[in-house]
């Protein structure tokens, strides 16, 4: 019934998990059907780079681990420099006509009446083709696999075309003309259990101690796989330790919609279910103003250490240096203050509307309400804080006997915010006043949970 392909090389010692699916059905699990594909990869040796556009690594390069950010380490890569170079390139008219051309090839589905149900935010190059036809062209990045390798990864030009099709299409893209392949793009259906079967631990109702977690509970993405296995993890083990010891089943370690992605993407997953690969995004996220990734360790990590799975001493240091950091830092802000035409007179719009406001010069500004203005950054205020409590202290020195806790003050007043502190104290700063009210809102939100619905 299906008009198939043949098996890429790399799938053929790979076979499907029939089994498996079967195995789930017979137990009353709903199934259904999804695809993803991946594009072909390619010899980094056979790209001309000279015709793609560079697309260079951030530096310094902010690395994921608040670890890291704390102890001022670099991520190991730039430490060594031996950062990684991206490019970009596009495809053309050449390119969508051998795209529609050997459309036929293409190989039909279980779902979506033959065409298969995938990524609608990850489309195929077929799909952007085609939902696209007024486009000159679509990007394309050519990611290097790693540093000792010679794979390299198009993004955006999954499409899996017989393999002699496949380079024809690449091979029109500027920089590719003599481009070879080392593995052929794919495309894979796949069974998924309807995530709706789960509970918010992401255990299954109907069988105790069977957890799931990634594409099984029809999401698509390695974040959202990832997110779902530390919380399906973190329960199958503590679940498993307790049993082992005898003790009774421990509480259930379950994120709310107020306290991260993670518990947004699964509640979305076990009280609505999909029918389409799922994917996240903050716009899902009711309260997505609080979570931001610059205060993921506040919100979370005394989470993970009160569920027992974060045992870092490290860890747990950075997060009482982060919070004091951020009291600190607040008050320094707040206790900082300038006429406001002195605060007009260091930068453009650092004295606000006030500044024109007859009589309103000699009125006193804190270095945090100045914050809240529009296009002033932390950076802007941190200058004028800096170049004050320099003056203060170079004038206190200069004295015989200057007071301690004067030059002590005059110091902190010069000194910046940590860069560890940086986003978090300017996100937590200019954006108070909507934050306070979110809180509310997350407070209403946390009181209305567990109530019963009456019939």
């Amino acid at each position: 019934r299906h008009r198939s392909l043949p098996t890429p090389l790399l799938l053929r010692t790979q076979p499907p998990s029939n089994g498996l699916a079967v195995t789930l059905r017979n137990y009353g699990f709903p199934l259904g059907r999804l695809k993803t594909g991946t594009p072909a990869r390619v010899d980094g040796r056979t790209i001309d780079w000279d015709l793609c556009t560079p697309q260079p690594t951030e530096i310094p390069c902010p690395p994921f681990s608040y670890r890291r950010q704390f102890t001022g380490e670099k991520v190991p890569n730039e430490a060594r420099g031996t950062m990684i170079t991206c490019h970009r390139t596009k495809t053309n008219a050449k390119t969508h006509e051998l795209v529609m051309k050997y459309a036929h090839l293409l190989p039909e589905y279980d779902g979506d009446g033959g065409k298969g149900t995938g990524p609608r935010y990850c489309p195929s190059i077929f799909k952007k083709v085609e939902r696209f036809p007024d486009r000159d062209g679509h990007t394309s990045f050519l990611e290097p696999e790693g540093l000792h390798t010679d794979l390299v990864y198009p993004n955006g030009m999954s499409g899996p075309y017989p393999e002699e099709i496949q380079p024809l299409i690449l091979r029109t893209l500027p920089g590719l003309a003599d481009v070879e392949i080392i593995k052929p793009a794919y495309d894979v259906e796949y069974d998924y259990v309807d995530p709706i079967s789960l509970t918010h631990t992401l255990e299954t109702r109907s069988i105790s101690g069977l957890y799931m977690a990634g594409q099984i509970c029809g999401t698509t993405g390695y974040e959202e796989a990832g997110a779902q296995g530390i919380i399906a993890g973190a329960n199958a083990g503590r679940a498993a330790g307790a049993a082992s010891r005898g003790d009774p089943p421990p509480s259930p370690f379950v994120l709310g919609r107020d306290e991260g992605y993670i518990g947004v993407l699964i509640d979305d997953l076990v009280t609505k279910g999909t029918s389409e690969p799922y994917r996240m995004f903050t716009s899902r996220a009711e309260y997505r103003l609080s979570l931001r990734a610059d205060n993921a360790d506040l919100r979370l990590t005394q989470r993970a250490v009160e569920a027992g799975i974060l045992h870092d001493p490290v860890r747990i240091i950075a997060l009482d240096a982060r919070r004091a950091g951020l009291r600190r830092g607040t008050e320094r802000l707040r206790n900082f203050r300038l006429i406001v035409s002195d605060w007009a007179g260091r930068g453009a719009g650092m004295g606000g509307a006030d500044v024109e406001t007859k009589g309103k010069n000699g009125h006193r500004k804190s270095a945090e309400e100045v914050l809240h203005m529009p296009h002033v950054t932390l950076r802007d205020v941190e200058n004028v804080m800096s170049e004050e409590g320099e003056k203060r202290l170079a004038a206190l020195l200069a004295e015989e006997d200057p007071d301690p806790d004067a030059v002590a003050a005059a110091r902190e007043l010069a000194d910046p915010a940590e860069g560890y502190m940086y986003d978090t104290l300017e996100a937590s700063v200019k954006y108070s006043q909507y934050l306070d009210r979110q809180e509310k809102d997350m407070e209403s939100y946390r009181k209305s949970q567990g109530d019963r619905i009456p019939p």
